[in-house]
């Protein structure tokens, strides 16, 4: 089943586009700040050819419709500030799960809030999914605190779930239904 264009998303501040070839900076730039990276599933990037690559097959993905993956700008400047993006979809059983970061600089300002909302809203109203789900570090309160103010509920723990430069940590689960929407 073909995904609908949903390639661009606009919200009061922010605009949700297709990534592209040179976005790999601003990536490069938030995967090589190890505060950034703290609670990721992969280890912090060291050169900047990871970034062009990362850029590359998350394009590949969005190209494919294996997921979609948006570069979050700031509207007003056309500053890339951040990613959001839909990823292993079920059509069958109707889910997907979200995934986010933003660049340090713009932490405490609301723009995860409502880049990710606008991306639930997408899943729910525009694709049709049932659920979708989210897997944080449980120590990242931040991520934590935007899917708890977009309804998401904290559903389980899975122990010792990964392990990045030697560290070993848990997958705090997190799921929200379309009737759980607010």
């Amino acid at each position: 089943m073909p995904i609908p264009d949903v390639s661009t998303l606009s919200t009061e501040r922010l605009t949700l586009r297709p990534l592209r070839a040179e976005d790999a900076n601003p990536m490069f730039s938030m995967y090589s700040d190890v505060e950034f990276m703290r609670y990721w599933s992969f280890p912090v990037m060291k050169r900047y050819e990871q970034a062009v690559d990362y850029v590359a097959r998350r394009m590949q993905g969005s190209v494919t419709q294996m997921e979609i993956f948006w570069a979050i700008e700031l509207t007003a400047t056309r500053e890339m500030i951040g990613t959001c993006c839909l990823f292993d979809a079920d059509p069958v059983s109707k889910h997907a799960e979200i995934g986010f970061g933003l660049h340090r600089a713009f932490w405490g300002h609301g723009y995860m809030s409502e880049a990710a909302s606008a991306a639930v809203d997408c899943a729910f109203d525009v694709l049709q999914l049932h659920r979708l789900e989210a897997e944080i570090d449980p120590r990242n309160t931040a991520s934590a605190r935007v899917l708890e103010r977009l309804g998401f509920v904290k559903e389980g723990l899975l122990r010792e779930r990964w392990i990045i430069d030697d560290e070993i940590s848990d997958g705090a689960i997190y799921g929200l239904l379309r009737t759980d929407r607010r």
